[in-house]
């Protein structure tokens, strides 16, 4: 497995290695003990998948806070999309900066999105599905999000006209929140 950092030095870009011949292809998505030897020791409790019938549908961007904070490891197994990870760690040095990868079916890339950070993603194609794994149970007292479209982060989405949830398209400003996060902290 290839491990990349991103802009964002606590943010990775996880490639497995394929395996193929005329049949098609494996791939071995996680390793416990291969990631612990990288220092990626998480303890997934949750699979979650989702699929989206439009191109340019927008999840995100997204947050469950501490004591719920989860890690996730993103993946799209059909179509592709455009993964976007912000630092929301109050303090932090990268705080409101984001990076965006392309995660496809094709590519094979996942990504390693850590507690104290948002995430969404838009869908780059129809028919889109995406698993992530997370490292603590979905709590809907814990959930929250700040806008997708949010001048102060400034993410270039590619699209002004996204589709959205009613909870996406109400979600408040980042001016407007304060992050439970806060850098160095576990």
């Amino acid at each position: 497995m290839q491990i990349e950092p991103t802009q964002l030095p606590e943010v990775f870009v996880l490639t497995p290695r394929r395996f193929g011949d005329a049949r098609g292809w494996f791939t071995e998505t996680w390793n416990a003990a291969r990631m612990a030897e990288a220092g990626l020791d998480l303890p997934w409790v949750q699979d979650n998948h989702s699929f989206s019938a439009a191109k340019g549908t927008l999840r995100g961007l997204h947050y469950q806070s501490p004591p719920k904070a989860q890690d996730k490891l993103v993946r799209c197994t059909r179509g592709a999309i455009l993964d976007v990870v912000v630092d929301f760690r109050a303090g932090s040095p990268t705080f409101a900066k984001w990076v965006a990868v392309e995660l496809s079916a094709q590519n094979g890339c996942q990504l390693l999105v850590p507690k104290g950070f948002l995430h969404g993603f838009l869908t780059l194609t129809e028919d889109t599905e995406v698993q992530y794994k997370c490292t603590n149970f979905y709590s809907p007292d814990h959930d929250g999000a700040i806008r997708w479209d949010d001048p102060q982060i400034g993410i270039d989405w590619g699209t002004p006209a996204p589709i959205l949830s009613d909870k996406d398209a109400k979600a408040p400003l980042l001016a407007d929140v304060q992050s439970p996060f806060r850098w160095g902290q576990a």
